[in-house]
């Protein structure tokens, strides 16, 4: 028994699609009419021409001639207006739906975990987002109404060719199985060659965006060569995609071709026939073989048409995998509300956690470390004992498989993840200038802030003197990933923006580490503004923040090893002492003032 043919899109997928379309119903009827009044006023021709051949030319009627012309004429209007509005409706819902998709497909992007992007690549997702959108935008803008254009003349025009000769008729259907069989054939395959065309254009995109982002370790380790060839074997690898692709479409439309325009010749040889012998008349034949031709046109374009649909339905498939990837991280039904006013205490309870690229290797293995409100924690230890993990719990980057993350009395679990981190202040080790001014980078620490509030907020963070000396003050664009600034002055910037948020718990990760002696002491000032009145939680690999803090807690491979200060971790923890020797030599043992 032969199988179904495969819709080119899923039920699923095509509701989801549909959905963006709804808000144009009112366009997308508008655009439809237009579209029935020019394929109705097309196949209309033909019916002139039977006129103008029948009453003009053969009956010698002057007259006719002239009425036959300039009913034409009128039919030519009717086209050219109808597909102007056809067209330009369209065109205007394809880029409306395109936009709203993406648009969503952003806001999901933006609203999953970080755990979706530790095991996803930045390039295969932006792929989808840019160039698979715009392939759905020629979709739905053109090739979806061309469809639909040609299958109202295919079907107008098998009812004409019945009207008109249904003996003939008969026997051009005779290829319609013919027509059909390799259409939904070799369709299946071109939409999985089109799938991996476009997914092999993602590995493009993704060794680019690696490449370019990391492009002074290229240079600096002379990897350009390297890189040039790698980027050269995936464009390779797009290439054989896209030439499967293109041979299976060309082979399609080239047979599909031959055998619509071969029933053509065939019916103009039994026409011709029909005419000599009388049964016909020539104006009869004339109009026949313009809806055969009508067909045989719209037959064949449906099969190129065909391709570029189930091309699209490779887009869809991969669009709509993002828009219904749903974040591990969310807001629970009810959310527990957090106290207000705000305190700052932190609490991890046994805390298990592996991350989602290493479910084998746990990160953190039960640990439990209590912060009361106001007070400064360092975190020390080597490099994998989970200080950073520590502070991604908090923020609720990721949830624990076991024991609880608690702020101000509420596990993190039970109360909105956008609530928990209003009340969080970061400062990353290397922290992210976005490609725009200084007014814009530290007012992202809080949307509502005033010009004066910013400036304030850069005077504590001692930025505004180097941010004042920019050609254009506050008002200077900071360039890409802030290449116009340096480390220490990124770190100001970022310090900055985490003043004006004014958080309760403020999470410093190694803040001052990768900074020159000079910079360190202008951003370890303004760190202690910061640090003033907030619990704060240190990830510290320099001296003045390790022995200033209140409290030390010494990680080792996940669970808390010790905690202490700087004086007791000395006698009581080896791993401490030992770290604080490496670290800070004989320093290590004098507290500063």
């Amino acid at each position: 028994m032969t199988p179904a043919p495969r819709l080119p899109v899923s039920p699923r997928h095509l509701r989801r699609v549909l959905g963006f379309l709804r808000p144009y119903a009112g366009l997308a009827a508008l655009a439809g009419l237009a579209l029935v009044i020019t394929a109705g006023a097309t196949l209309a021709v033909g019916q002139g021409l039977r006129l103008l051949i029948d009453r003009g030319f053969v009956a010698d009627d002057p007259a006719t001639l002239d009425t036959a012309l300039l009913l034409l004429l009128g039919i030519i209007v009717v086209i050219s207006v109808g597909t102007f509005f056809r067209f330009t409706l369209v065109s205007w819902v394809g880029e409306r739906v395109v936009a709203d998709l993406r648009r969503a497909v952003f806001a999901n992007l933006t609203a999953l975990d970080v755990g979706f992007y530790e095991t996803s690549r930045t390039g295969d997702v932006l792929s989808r987002l840019v160039a698979d959108t715009t392939l759905l935008q020629g979709v739905i803008g053109s090739t979806f109404s061309m469809a639909l254009r040609n299958l109202l003349m295919l079907a107008g025009g098998v009812v004409f060719l019945f009207v008109t000769n249904p003996r003939l008729t008969l026997l051009a259907l005779l290829v319609v199985p013919l027509v059909l069989i390799p259409i939904l054939t070799a369709g299946r395959r071109v939409r999985r060659l089109s799938r991996d065309s476009q997914d092999r254009i993602a590995d493009i995109g993704a060794r680019a965006e690696e490449t370019l982002n990391a492009i002074r370790t290229v240079q600096a380790f002379t990897g350009e060569a390297r890189a040039n060839a790698g980027f050269a074997a995936d464009i390779d690898a797009a290439l054989q995609a896209a030439r499967r692709r293109i041979i299976t479409r060309g082979v399609l439309v080239t047979f599909v071709i031959f055998l619509v325009f071969g029933a053509v010749g065939v019916i103009l040889w039994a026409g011709g026939h029909d005419v000599l012998a009388g049964r016909i008349t020539a104006g009869d034949l004339s109009a026949f073989v313009f809806y055969a031709i009508i067909v045989a046109s719209a037959a064949a374009s449906l099969s190129e048409v065909v391709g570029d649909l189930y091309r699209a339905a490779g887009a869809v498939e991969r669009l709509v995998e993002l828009l219904d990837t749903k974040p591990a991280i969310a807001a629970p039904a009810h959310p527990v509300a957090l106290p207000n006013p705000a305190r700052g205490a932190v609490a991890l309870e046994n805390v298990v956690f592996h991350y989602p690229s290493r479910p084998d290797a746990p990160a953190l293995r039960g640990l439990s470390l209590d912060v009361a409100a106001g007070e400064t924690v360092a975190l020390v230890g080597p490099s994998g004992a989970g200080k950073t993990t520590v502070l991604q719990m908090l923020l609720r980057a990721y949830d624990p498989q076991g024991g609880r993350v608690v702020l101000d009395g509420v596990d993190l679990r039970e109360a909105d993840p956008k609530d928990v981190r209003r009340r969080i202040g970061l400062v990353p080790q290397d922290p992210v200038i976005f490609s725009a001014d200084a007014w814009e980078n530290i007012r992202y620490g809080r949307p509502d802030a005033t010009d004066d509030e910013v400036r304030a907020a850069a005077e504590a963070a001692r930025a505004d003197g180097f941010i004042d000396a920019l050609p254009d003050g506050f008002s200077t664009f900071l360039g890409e990933k802030g290449v116009r600034l340096s480390g220490g002055q990124k770190q100001r910037v970022a310090i900055a923006r985490a003043l004006l948020r004014d958080p309760c718990l403020l999470l410093l990760d190694e803040a001052t580490s990768a900074l020159d002696a000079e910079n360190e002491h202008l951003v370890q000032e303004a760190l202690e503004r910061l640090m003033q009145g907030r619990t704060t939680i240190v990830i510290a690999h320099r001296l003045a923040t390790v022995i200033n803090a209140d409290r030390i807690a010494v990680l080792e491979d996940g669970r808390l090893a010790d905690t202490g200060t700087h004086a007791q971790l000395l006698d009581s923890s080896p791993l401490y002492a030992r770290l604080a020797a490496l670290q800070f030599g004989e320093r290590a043992a004098t507290p500063l003032s």
